[in-house]
């Protein structure tokens, strides 16, 4: 394992990463908008237990999400049409993020959207490299997701619900506005089985990172200047709904 230095934002190359336990790359540096902006071109994110070392991770395989592999349920698509939940862009970041956190932190899985990852990503947000999603219910935040932006990629880290299946409508009403405007691919990481119902799966780690190469398709960056998400059920891209 590598130890990083704070005075370049240089990465060895992720073909070094440890097989277990997934990918473990490198520790040190620093959460900098420059670093964490090269370690995602590289395939590379941050994942560590707050008080200790920074850990570098470069999962093989990868789990990620395609137009092609999209699912939506015929459960979903009821719960999409009912037209009760507003969906929304960049609306509420912070409150997302600490959302996400609590969540995981109640739910025993360790602390590791910790203050200083917050900080870190919270300045992403600000350099126009981070996002959220939003569920809404009668105004009330009920569910979300924030990730990284890569070109033609979202690096998804983490969702949240309050109300059943909240974190799904917020993935899924996403991923088809992504798609639609010319998005390759989702990365969620590593597999779980909340996002293989929707259809995530493992491809091999090159395969991945070819995704992060700039691709001819050109992805419309004012995407991201949207405010309010309509999941277009009605118009599903061709694969998604099944």
């Amino acid at each position: 394992m590598f130890q990083l230095s704070t005075a370049t934002h240089q990465f060895p190359s992720v073909q070094l990463a440890l097989s277990e336990p997934n990918g473990l790359l490198a520790f040190g540096g620093d959460l900098s908008v420059a670093r964490l902006i090269a370690a995602y071109e590289q395939g590379i994110f941050p994942w560590y237990a707050e008080h200790d070392p920074i850990l570098w991770w470069s999962p093989n395989p990868r789990t990620i999400i395609t137009p092609q592999s999209l699912h939506v349920s015929r459960s979903m698509r009821r719960l999409l049409r009912k037209n009760n939940l507003e969906v929304t862009l960049n609306h509420a970041f912070s409150d997302v993020i600490h959302a996400c956190a609590d969540v995981h932190e109640a739910a025993g899985r360790g602390v590791w959207i910790h203050p200083e990852m917050i900080s870190a990503y919270s300045q992403l947000h600000t350099h126009g490299r981070a996002h959220s999603v939003e569920v809404w219910q009668e105004n009330n935040l009920v569910g979300g997701l924030y990730g990284v932006s890569v070109g033609d990629v979202f690096c998804a880290e983490s969702m949240f619900h309050h109300v059943t299946n909240a974190s799904k409508v917020a993935l899924i009403t996403f991923a088809q506005h992504f798609f639609a405007t010319g998005g390759q691919c989702i990365d969620v990481q590593i597999s779980n089985s909340h996002t293989e119902t929707l259809g995530a799966h493992n491809i091999a780690r090159e395969q991945y990172l070819r995704f992060l190469k700039p691709s001819p398709t050109q992805f419309c960056p004012d995407f991201w200047t949207v405010r309010a998400l309509k999941a277009p059920i009605n118009e599903c891209i061709s694969g998604i709904c099944r």
